[in-house]
């Protein structure tokens, strides 16, 4: 079986694993609430925790495992620690995702209207 099909050669494995670890810590909601509000701007911890709902010492453990595997960083401006996405494929694939499942959503939920001038 070959490992070139429609012109994409497969991945190595090393890079699937990769791949695989970040969609793991993005598969926590509040991992990935955080990840789409810093795919918006930068922001410091206690802002973080306010606009995602989470108690401080929760946010700041889930910021320093998305630091650690390479999802943020972070840069300390005075006492303030700032975090930050610095890779835009990461903020493509969150605001694409999460944009896609918003709009799939709000569809399905969306009235059905009649159809006028049916004949019917």
């Amino acid at each position: 079986m070959s490992g070139n099909r429609g012109g994409f050669e497969d991945p190595s494995a090393e890079v699937l694993a990769e791949a695989a670890n970040a969609f793991g810590l993005l598969a926590s909601a509040a991992r990935l609430h955080l990840m789409w509000a810093l795919s918006q701007g930068e922001s410091d911890v206690t802002h973080l925790a306010d606009r995602v709902g989470g108690a401080l010492p929760a946010v700041s453990q889930h910021l320093a495992k998305l630091k650690l595997a390479g999802l943020v960083r972070s840069r300390r401006e005075g006492r303030r620690q700032v975090y930050y996405v610095d890779d835009p494929d990461i903020v493509t694939v969150v605001r694409v995702m999460v944009g896609q499942l918003t709009a799939r959503s709000q569809h399905a939920v969306a009235p059905v209207r009649e159809l006028r001038g049916t004949g019917g």
